[in-house]
């Protein structure tokens, strides 16, 4: 991590929200999350990074996974889980978001992403998870937009849940963890609860 990108660590009702720099492949968290498609069976961007780096056998259990509808493995907003194979971390949990449209549109189908990822850790006893940006790449959600929906959707999920120990965002370049950063300052000063850790960031 260089000094231009610190990881930023923020404590929120005795869970710890992470914002750092990465490669989400190579976090060692109880479930790292796949911002997949409907047919969860492979893609660009951070798809296929994941696909790869866990192995081949990650295909065959998402294939095993039922089609909700022809083509259709998990729905837009939904989450699905699957072991994690050859990745550090234990499992998978595979989430849909939207293609951008329009914040009406969008903005609750992102959401859901998130909390459907945080639901289903916490339905399988998982402690920490790792998320990417979500709908940041080919369905070009606007990062600033899309980093409060996601922060804001964590944030309110650690204050009503005490299950998760540590939620992180393992961003890939340095304009999504700007924004990221960007947002969680914006978030911090609307906040009644959490404080920042020290030495965890600078201004």
């Amino acid at each position: 991590m260089t000094t231009e990108t610190p990881e930023i660590v923020w404590g929120i009702d005795g869970a710890r929200l992470v914002i750092k720099l990465g490669d989400i492949t190579k976090e060692a968290v109880d479930a790292i999350v796949n911002a997949a498609n409907q047919t969860l069976l492979g893609g660009g961007g951070v798809d296929g990074a994941i696909h790869r780096a866990a192995g081949p056998q990650l295909l065959e259990a998402c294939r095993a996974l039922p089609e909700v509808r022809p083509g259709v493995r998990c729905p837009t907003g939904e989450a699905r889980i699957t072991p994690g194979f050859n990745l550090p971390a234990r499992f998978v949990i595979h989430t849909v978001g939207p293609v951008y449209r329009d914040p009406a549109r969008s903005a609750p189908l992102l959401a859901a992403a998130y909390r459907s990822s945080l639901e289903l850790a916490v339905e399988h006893g998982l402690k920490s998870i790792a998320f990417p940006a979500i709908s940041c790449g080919a369905y070009r959600y606007p990062l600033d937009q899309a980093a409060e929906i996601a922060l804001r959707t964590v944030i309110d999920f650690l204050r009503e849940r005490d299950q998760l120990e540590e939620v992180r965002f393992v961003l890939f370049t340095p304009a999504t963890y700007r924004a990221w950063e960007r947002a969680l300052r914006k978030l911090q000063g609307e906040a009644g609860k959490g404080t920042l850790a020290p030495g965890s960031t600078g201004t």
